[in-house]
């Protein structure tokens, strides 16, 4: 069982995982086993409420497939277990990721105070810089 929130959760089932052979350096032991994970999930065939598959299926990740599906890899770790249980809590954060409600920003306006405070700033750095040019000598 794969919990995703409070209500909602995956069967074991749901995730297709596989055994492939890691890439990269490593000698020997990254040539005879099959340490690496690759998950598969899809989205339109799975349990998820609804609303969660609209979500994942609107969105636009690099995790995603066109067909629907997540596709993610796990080879960090030397272990075949470490890396499942990398790659499981990855597509927990995806799911979470992408089906959290953004909050809607709301519009503000400066305050009377921090106008005034920018107003003289500039003055004063107008100032500043009128004060940096050559200094002309009255004519007798």
């Amino acid at each position: 069982m794969i919990v995703i929130s409070r209500n909602v959760s995956l069967a074991d089932s749901e995730v297709e995982i596989t055994a492939i052979r890691a890439q990269g350096a490593g000698g020997q032991h990254v040539n005879k086993a099959s340490t690496a994970i690759h998950l598969r999930f899809d989205i339109r065939a799975s349990s998820l409420p609804e609303y969660y598959k609209e979500r994942l299926l609107a969105a636009s990740h690099h995790l995603l497939t066109s067909d629907g599906m997540i596709v993610i890899k796990a080879q960090e770790y030397r272990s075949q277990e470490l890396n499942r249980e990398a790659a499981l809590s990855r597509l927990v954060a995806v799911i979470q990721e992408l089906t959290t409600e953004q909050k809607s920003r709301r519009a503000t306006r400066p305050t009377r105070a921090s106008k005034e405070r920018r107003l003289s700033a500039k003055s004063q750095k107008s100032t500043v810089k009128s004060l940096r040019g050559k200094i002309r000598r009255p004519q007798e």
